[in-house]
């Protein structure tokens, strides 16, 4: 898979899960990537509560990184 494909396949991945009503509760990197933690905060009890992304892609790092930043600004201001 070419370099951008994997940033964009990554990305894809990131966007549905926050489209499904989803927010950032976690992140740990290492050597091998970044593992990002979701919960589900919308109204749908059939959702699973977690789910667990591997993150390779440096782009898709700094990605997820601005929409963790969006959220804490979000949370800051309630």
């Amino acid at each position: 898979m070419s370099d951008h494909r994997e940033f964009e396949a990554e990305r894809e991945k990131i966007d549905f899960l926050l489209e499904q009503g989803y927010v950032i509760s976690g992140v740990t990197e290492n050597l091998s990537g970044a593992f990002v933690e979701f919960e589900y905060k919308g109204n749908k009890p059939d959702k699973s509560e977690k789910e667990r992304l591997h993150i390779l892609h440096p782009d898709t790092r700094k990605y997820f990184s601005t929409i963790l930043v969006q959220q804490q600004k979000k949370q800051s201001v309630k």
